[in-house]
């Protein structure tokens, strides 16, 4: 009996040690949707089990994109803004992403406002082109009649699900916050397929989970908004997620002057006051919705906001390059060189 229990016990050893000589591998990859390049990183023991993880998570976000995008054609969003009667049902899933959308409204005293496109088709901002030599500055009575179309009001949502968008206003814009939605999507995936470790990331929408081998946090480097190829700060991140907003993401030359694509629907004109805003949140739609709404809204009304939740944290860089945080917002200062200007996971 004594010699069986060695046995045992040498058997549970033996299968303890081959499981600790498992080597852990980065595994990444990306794909081109919502118009940009996704990339998922796992760290795992497991590659194929990993990448058939990843594959399941960007099928995930295909799903999202094909299913709401406005931009893809047959999807609930195009659909709806392509019918006469502008009327789509929703499920579920759909009412959710609605009900955060006027949550940001509210929350910005309306300057957030998914039904912004006709301002943004005025300036230029269209899918295939964003320097154009022959655009123009709109004038004053081409905006004021173009604002006549914006207003998220006219957006109901019944208590069935029916989704309707009312006259005078055409259609929903939902670049702004359905790739964040995308990236918690299919984090969501990669945990329930047991993955520990991961990275993923649409340029300014980034959400990981847990750290890097050894206990190690996600470092992401921040971007000068003046010269993209230079660094200004790192932060680290755990299980949280990250969304990015500039004024030099997006914009169109006219004049030889840059305009960027975040419009003040009540000017109609690009908010002046910013060039950054970072949100720190627990998934990656907040923190996609929240920096663009963060933009649109004052510095201290977002500090202040900011400040009251626990789950949240925020860096501005305004017009002058002063950055301002809010009380619990960590960042290491840096001034570093960097080859992409893209939001990226650095090796520190």
């Amino acid at each position: 009996m004594k010699n069986k229990f060695i046995v045992f016990v040498l058997l549970l050893l033996g299968i303890f040690l081959v499981s600790c000589g498992k080597k852990i591998e980065k595994i990444e990859e990306s794909k081109f949707l919502f118009g940009t390049y996704i990339k998922i990183i796992v760290y795992s023991d497991n590659k194929e089990k990993a990448m058939k993880s990843i594959e399941k998570a960007f099928n995930e976000i295909q799903r999202i994109d094909e299913k709401y995008n406005s931009k893809s054609e047959g999807s609930l969003i195009y659909n709806l803004n392509n019918s006469d009667n502008k009327t789509v049902k929703l499920d579920e899933e759909g009412i959710k992403l609605f009900e955060g959308v006027k949550k940001a409204y509210e929350l910005s005293e309306h300057k957030y406002d998914v039904t912004i496109a006709p301002l943004l088709e005025l300036w230029g901002f269209t899918d295939e082109t964003i320097e154009l030599p022959d655009l123009k500055l709109p004038t004053k009575e081409e905006i004021e009649f173009t604002k006549t179309f914006v207003d998220f009001n006219k957006v109901k949502i019944s208590d069935d699900g029916t989704l309707t968008i009312e006259s005078p206003v055409k259609e929903i814009d939902t670049g702004s916050f359905l790739k964040g939605y995308a990236i918690s999507r299919a984090k969501e995936v990669l945990k329930d397929e047991g993955i520990k470790s991961a990275f993923i990331t649409s340029i300014s929408s980034i959400e990981v989970i847990g750290t890097k081998p050894e206990n190690k946090p996600w470092k992401i480097g921040l971007q000068n908004p003046e010269n993209q190829s230079e660094m200004i700060g790192i932060v680290s991140l755990k299980d949280r997620a990250m969304g990015v907003s500039g004024d030099y993401q997006t914009y169109v030359e006219i004049d030889g002057k840059m305009y960027h694509h975040i419009l003040d629907k009540d000017t109609g004109y690009p908010v002046q006051d910013k060039k950054m805003v970072v949100v720190l949140c627990n998934n990656a739609f907040d923190a996609d919705l929240l920096s663009t709404t963060f933009f649109l809204m004052p510095i201290d009304k977002v500090i202040s906001y900011v400040d009251s939740r626990e789950d949240l944290d925020v860096l501005i860089v305004d017009r002058d390059m002063n950055i301002i945080t809010s009380k619990n917002f960590k960042y290491e200062k840096v001034k570093i060189k960097i080859k992409t200007c893209k939001y990226i996971e650095i090796k520190i």
